[in-house]
């Protein structure tokens, strides 16, 4: 190691003791081991530009350890991008670019929102599944999408089980591209790692099909460079480096959990400073350290930025390829409307068909015109109907394959999900049991949080699943997602609303969108209608001359309350039918919407949804529902058990008549 590099390291160290002092908040102790390893990935290594941060063909970094933000955030600085030293003395502030934990959208330069252990790392696989499916595209592929995605992760990323569903995932598809930089400290936050973990972690990731490699001392940027320069060689495995480094490099407490997560303080701090022979006032730069990264990291990646430039132009202006590169850049912006198709297929009056169903033919008419279209479900497509009929499988001899086979992995399928959305160029879509969201919670919390348009297909929605029983049938999970912010759920009537829900998913750029699907056949009823979803509710089944209630139902419930419609006006009680496909798109409506749809105060309205009640009192004082667990029979025994009948309904309403 040179003196230069020396300098770097030091600066870099010194940056983010200085940022977490002045916060009194944060976590030194690994920025403090790894600085060495990053120092060498960015400036030897990676491919970006500062200048134009959002450029597709750059490499991805994860920080996926994310409470060592404090390194992301100094090499962000010192490598050029929008974050200034007043952002690095902001940190962990608020209103600041620098929060707790990176947040992608808010800091220029990150490229995925981390934090909650282990969905960095899964979310790096997805977007190294995305960077191949973009690249098999194109004709051109190699020349517009043709990279790295590199991840920083610890011990506890490693701890979480989601970790070992990417490890095995991205092994099974010989995801050559991506790199694992694994900062091994041996510490956790309550103390030795030896308290609580003492698995063979190279042998895992090789058992799992991965090259693994190891850097024996974390400050020999010589064996790291040499390590990274292998690892991308590799060309059917990706790789993981284990590199064994002392967390809280050169403070008194060093190598022990106390300094995990508790700023060193001045003395300590000077000290460590010290050690590294640095000093210089807080937050420090000398001018060379950005001399050197706008030497290294800066050059690489502006050239490389113009030499894709100087691609397009000339693809654009060749006639074979002027086409293909007009909708490569349209589709890489998110430019999605102009592929779907402008009219809804003919729906045949009197038909029966589950919405599960339903939802697998829509799937199927938008891929038609849809090339970006990537999807599939956690080893249930055959009963949540995510196959594209016409779409061959992607894996390790097929990247030119449209159907995700993500084997029973729902939390990893759901990050790496989140990671092809981050890298941009395709959209996606992934199927569970709908019970099934309880382990895939986590990752669509951080799909609304980082405003990706993430599609969830989730199937046997109620207690309709029958035989399977209550550990199979959802009853607190609708509450759940509509709990989300920054996300849409909608749970469609029949096959008209279906369409209507993909249509309006597909739209979406920065929310996620649960559709929620019945296993049971449902009518198509008379007055439905798919474009009015949008809307959120509308009336499906209007009075006859006065209501005198309002039924507000979703999903297979609708069907049912027009049922008791029929019956309450033969006892002479006059009551409106409205179909709530999904609550936030009506909540966006007007007040003037709103009232002429639900048209009588909240006392005169009923909900009636097959799951919990929870929430149903904004819009209903009385509320139809299920607040306890489901039985296991046939669906008609279990609809008998808890008298989910359009005679219980028409009863309840009677009574409160």
């Amino acid at each position: 190691m040179n003196k230069q590099d020396q300098l770097a390291i030091a600066t870099i160290r010194s940056l983010c003791i200085d940022a977490t002092n002045k916060a009194n908040s944060g976590h030194p102790g690994m920025p403090l081991g790894s600085a060495p390893a990053i120092y060498t990935l960015f400036t030897k290594h990676l491919v970006v530009n500062p200048k134009e941060s959002k450029w597709f063909n750059r490499d991805r970094f994860v920080m996926s350890a994310g409470h060592a933000s404090a390194l992301i955030y100094s090499m962000l600085h010192l490598s050029g991008y929008k974050v200034t030293l007043d952002d690095l003395k902001s940190f962990r502030q608020i209103d600041s670019v620098t929060p707790g934990h990176p947040e992608f959208g808010l800091t220029d330069g990150i490229d995925a929102t981390s934090g909650p252990l282990g969905q960095g790392l899964a979310q790096a696989v997805g977007m190294a599944m995305a960077e191949r499916m973009v690249n098999k595209l194109y004709t051109f592929g190699d020349d517009v999408c043709n990279h790295y995605t590199y991840v920083l992760c610890g011990d506890g990323c490693l701890h979480e089980g989601v970790s070992q569903e990417a490890i095995s995932l991205a092994g099974h598809q010989k995801l050559n591209k991506l790199i694992v930089l694994y900062d091994a400290n041996q510490v956790t936050l309550d103390g030795a790692l030896d308290l609580s973990f003492s698995e063979d972690v190279m042998g895992r990731f090789a058992a799992c099909g991965w090259n693994v490699l190891e850097v024996k001392d974390g400050n020999d940027i010589d064996a790291i460079d040499a390590a990274i320069s292998k690892a991308k060689a590799s060309k059917d495995k990706p790789t993981m480096i284990k590199i064994n480094t002392i967390i809280g490099f050169g403070s008194a407490k060093q190598g022990t959990s106390k300094v995990h997560g508790n700023p060193l303080g001045m003395e300590d701090g000077k000290k460590a400073k010290l050690s590294y022979g640095f000093d210089h006032e807080d937050f420090f730069v000398p001018n060379e350290i950005y001399d050197l990264f706008n030497a290294t990291l800066g050059a690489r990646g502006q050239k490389a930025y113009g030499n894709y430039q100087k691609t397009l132009v000339s693809l654009k202006e060749n006639k074979k390829t002027r086409d293909e590169v007009e909708r490569f850049i349209s589709l890489t912006g998110l430019d999605i409307d102009k592929y779907l198709p402008g009219v809804y297929p003919d729906f045949i009056e009197g038909s029966t068909k589950s919405t599960r169903v339903a939802s697998g033919e829509a799937l199927n008419f938008l891929m038609l015109s849809m090339p970006n279209l990537f999807g599939g479900s956690a080893d249930v497509a055959a009963s949540v109907m995510t196959k594209l009929n016409n779409g061959e499988n992607f894996d390790a001899n097929n990247r030119g394959g449209h159907n995700i086979n993500w084997g029973i992995r729902e939390f990893g399928m759901a990050c790496a999900q989140n990671g092809m959305l981050l890298h941009g160029g395709v959209r996606s879509y992934i199927g569970a049991f709908f019970v099934f969201t309880d382990y895939m919670k986590p990752a669509v919390r951080l799909a609304a949080l980082s405003h990706l348009p993430a599609i969830y297909l989730l199937s046997h929605d109620s207690i309709a699943v029958g035989e399977d029983g209550p550990t199979h049938q959802p009853i607190e999970q609708l509450a759940m997602l509509r709990s989300i912010p920054n996300m849409d759920v909608i749970r469609p009537a029949d096959e008209k609303e279906t369409y209507g829900a993909w249509f309006v998913a597909l739209q979406s750029k920065t929310r996620p969108t649960a559709l929620i699907l019945s296993r049971q056949n449902l009518p198509l009823l008379k007055g439905s209608d798919g474009e009015k979803v949008k809307l959120g509710a509308y009336v499906v089944s209007p009075e006859t001359n006065e209501a005198k209630f309002v039924l507000i139902a979703t999903g297979s419930e609708v069907s049912l309350a027009i049922a008791a419609q029929k019956l309450l006006l033969e006892k002479g009680i006059d009551v409106r039918v409205v179909s709530m496909p999904c609550w936030s798109y009506f909540e966006k409506q007007d007040v003037q919407y709103k009232n002429s749809v639900i048209s009588l105060p909240k006392e005169k309205c009923v909900s009636i949804e097959m799951l919990s009640t929870f929430g149903w009192e904004r819009y209903a004082a009385h509320n139809i529902g299920l607040d306890h667990f489901g039985a296991s029979a046939p669906t008609k025994d279990v609809l008998k058990k808890f008298d989910f009948t359009p005679e219980r309904i028409a009863n309840e309403i009677e009574k409160l008549a």
